[in-house]
């Protein structure tokens, strides 16, 4: 008898993400709408992961990356929830490495080039 091989592929979640997407300009005045959607897709599905893409944003400042850290603490505090990034640019990923930030999402995935 084989046990065959496991179903989907590794390293790919099971289930489909909860996904927030970020797009233009984020500014601070954009944060409470921001945390409520994010606490709005975790009420639907709490404890899954939630992927943050950011590739569609315009010229990222420490305003994205205060929201993106403001979301980071509401994903810890909804149950330890993983906040990953995706489509990061790379202006983006050194704002958040220069102020220390990388450790707020649990992963942080690269925009395609």
């Amino acid at each position: 008898m084989s046990s065959g091989h496991p179903a989907g592929l590794p390293g790919v979640d099971a289930i489909t993400p909860n996904v927030l997407v970020l797009t233009g300009r984020i500014a601070r005045a954009d944060v409470p709408g921001l945390r409520a959607e994010l606490e709005a897709l975790l009420a639907h599905a709490p404890g899954a992961a939630v992927d943050c893409d950011v590739g569609g944003v315009v010229r990222p400042d420490l305003a994205l990356v205060e929201a993106i850290a403001r979301l980071g603490l509401v994903a810890r505090r909804a149950g330890g929830v993983e906040l990953r990034l995706r489509n990061v640019p790379p202006e983006l990923g050194a704002l958040l490495d220069l102020v220390g930030l990388t450790d707020v999402v649990g992963n942080v995935r690269q925009a395609p080039k």
